[in-house]
């Protein structure tokens, strides 16, 4: 039965207001559009994020490579200067001056960051490169460019939800207040004579 309570906006009875009929033809269109848009709009969105992360992706992995670094010693503390994201991102670990040979054959020494609990002079350990033999982030593997994929279609699909019940709301607010305001007009011609006797005669 409570599934039913808003049938009577539909049907011809002298209760019923220009303002209900309105708002359930409101309400029926954006329910149509929640179960079609929505889903819609988060497909959409996740195919082209899809597209976008996959030529990310075998981007990456065309410019990274994956090269053995030999650790020569403890870096000095790195210097207050800029905050770069990158860097920062990089530089997450110990921090150890090695040497490397580049994809390019170039040979290369510098700063980079290490997860070892305790680099010797002389290990060794795998570093990622970019096309200049300098130090870079793991390129993005298709696993997680399709985990990304994946939310973005998810939010795009609530963000269109969330843009259809605002709209739902926002109309359904303004045909309340027209209701009002028609309430008031009434109001205003029947309520100075409200109960008083002969009135209506």
């Amino acid at each position: 039965m409570r599934s039913a309570t808003g049938v009577w906006r539909w049907r011809r009875n002298p209760l019923r207001r220009a303002t209900d009929l309105a708002e359930a033809w409101v309400a029926l269109v954006a329910a149509l559009l929640l179960v079609t848009a929505a889903p819609v709009v988060g497909w959409i969105a996740g195919s082209l994020a899809d597209a976008s992360l996959r030529q990310s992706a075998r981007t990456q992995a065309e410019s990274r490579h994956q090269v053995t670094a030999t650790v020569l010693r403890d870096a000095p503390p790195a210097k207050a200067s800029t905050y770069d994201p990158e860097s920062a991102a990089r530089d997450k670990g110990r921090a150890v001056v090695a040497r490397w040979t580049a994809a390019d054959g170039s040979k290369h020494t510098g700063r980079i960051s290490t997860a070892l609990p305790d680099p010797r002079p002389g290990e060794t350990l795998t570093l990622w490169t970019d096309d200049r033999g300098r130090p870079a982030g793991r390129p993005l593997d298709a696993e997680t460019a399709q985990v990304h994929a994946v939310l973005a279609g998810v939010v795009g699909a609530f963000a269109c939800a969330g843009v259809i019940e605002s709209a739902r709301r926002l109309i359904t607010w303004r045909l309340l207040r027209r209701r009002y305001a028609r309430l008031d007009r009434a109001w205003a011609v029947v309520g100075p004579d409200w109960g008083r006797a002969g009135a209506g005669s």
